[in-house]
């Protein structure tokens, strides 16, 4: 009996590795896109929006909420999260206007979805606008919110 499993799992193992070499177990759907260069690169805000939406619309919108600490005790690790209830989301991106780099995090959603949630922490060298925003239905859904940053949590 301990033979005839051993056999059975040595050829499924076989088969998965033959397979894999094969290139039939590759993740295509998982795999990354190609990733904004030129909006990671940018050292000006308006400029990086420009560059990861393209020329879409760009608008004030209550249904994007962003989490924030208004005062954030250490500029190295401040938590965001980002919340809408737009339908057909495509993507989230978070701008910090006044770091080096100001475009920080982006996220691509598969299939447009009904809401969307992107959480992350981004490092802030100083007291700065965040800026959240949405693509969805063709247009940029943008909301703000300034986060003071801290040395120490004493205020300044």
């Amino acid at each position: 009996m301990k033979r005839r499993i051993l056999l059975k799992g040595t050829a499924a193992s076989a088969s998965l590795v033959a397979a894999a070499v094969a290139g039939l177990l590759v993740p295509v759907r998982l795999l990354a896109a190609d990733w904004p260069q030129t909006a990671f690169e940018s050292d000006d805000a308006g400029n990086a929006i420009k560059d990861y939406f393209g020329d879409a619309a760009v608008v004030d919108s209550d249904q994007v909420v962003i989490k924030a600490p208004l005062q954030a005790e250490n500029g190295a690790v401040v938590p965001i999260k980002v919340t809408t209830t737009l339908a057909n989301v495509e993507s989230i991106a978070i701008i910090v206007e006044k770091n080096p780099i100001p475009f920080v995090a982006s996220l691509d959603v598969l299939s447009g979805a009904s809401g969307a949630l992107f959480s992350t922490r981004v490092k802030m060298g100083q007291t700065s606008p965040v800026t959240c925003l949405v693509k969805a239905g063709g247009k940029v859904h943008r909301a703000s919110q300034v986060v003071k940053v801290t040395v120490g949590g004493c205020g300044g």
